[in-house]
């Protein structure tokens, strides 16, 4: 593969498991060095385990910062990660990449929803964002060379039962994503995704209840159809089951990762999707 980001920082937050690893593997195989960020100390060996092996495996050098980055503290701490670790006296610090994945899905009825709920999941998949991307903004390169991606869900604009709070925080990243990318055209394009059902423990989490009002989403997404020889024996039962497969986390990051790239550089303001045709929009 060719290493077209040879060199460039990049920065995944909550990176030690699922999309947001396979997005940090998918940037370090393309030549970035990455900082890993988690927030649950029981996230601290997946990540550091993660870092040895993307070192290994593709050479490129990585800092890992637990840091919950839905606080001002949280988010100052992984840009003093990305300067402890990539500047030096005469190598001022430039972040390339930012990927804000860290996210929480609160699921509930809307009799439910409870104002802590409420406030955790915007506390997380909003202000988290906002934040960091405060934080970084000045070590952003100065030649539009620069790539934010956001991850939003189909969810902001499918309307999925109990998603209230989820889908609305969604939202509200890609409103900002669109601003942003006129606030810091001259520094970066700023794109967001929109997944759908992805494999992972969040999907599998969703009530069987759930699963039934999105399964005629699903039997009509164009990439959902299971190939028996194909795909994984466990996508082949789970289309049985759902009505089609969930993507696999390197589908994601393969998106995430095409954003990343100088190819990319005509593309800002965007919800680019990442969902199989679940969603398709003019």
């Amino acid at each position: 593969m060719s290493r077209v980001l040879e060199g460039k920082l990049a920065i995944v937050t909550g990176s030690s498991r699922g999309i947001g690893a396979a997005i940090a593997e998918n940037l370090a195989s393309k030549g970035s060095n990455v900082i890993l960020n988690y927030t649950s100390a029981s996230s601290a060996s997946l990540a550091s385990n993660l870092a040895k092996s993307l070192e290994t495996q593709h050479g490129i050098r990585t800092s890992v910062v637990q840091a919950d980055i839905g606080t001002p503290e949280g988010s100052a701490r992984v840009i003093e990660a990305a300067k402890a670790a990539f500047a030096s006296g005469d190598k001022p610090l430039q972040i390339d990449i930012i990927v804000n994945n860290a996210g929480v899905a609160l699921n509930a009825w809307l009799p439910d929803i409870k104002l802590a709920d409420f406030q955790e999941t915007y506390r997380v998949n909003v202000l988290g964002p906002l934040l960091l991307v405060q934080a970084a903004q000045p070590y952003l390169p100065l030649d539009r060379s620069g790539r934010i991606v956001n991850l939003s869900s189909v969810s902001s604009s499918t309307g999925f039962v109990t998603q209230t709070v989820y889908g609305g925080s969604k939202a509200a990243l890609e409103a900002m994503t669109r601003t942003w990318a006129r606030e810091l055209a001259e520094r970066a394009t700023v794109n967001a995704i929109n997944p759908g059902p992805v494999e992972g423990p969040m999907y599998a989490a969703n009530p069987a209840e759930v699963k039934d009002s999105i399964r005629g989403w699903i039997q009509h997404t164009p990439l959902m159809a299971a190939r028996p020889g194909v795909d994984s024996d466990e996508a082949v039962q789970a289309a049985r089951d759902g009505g089609g497969r969930p993507a696999t986390t390197k589908e994601i990051a393969g998106i995430v990762g095409m954003l990343c790239t100088p190819d990319a550089a005509w593309c800002t303001g965007q919800v680019v999707c990442a969902n199989g045709g679940m969603v398709m929009l003019h």
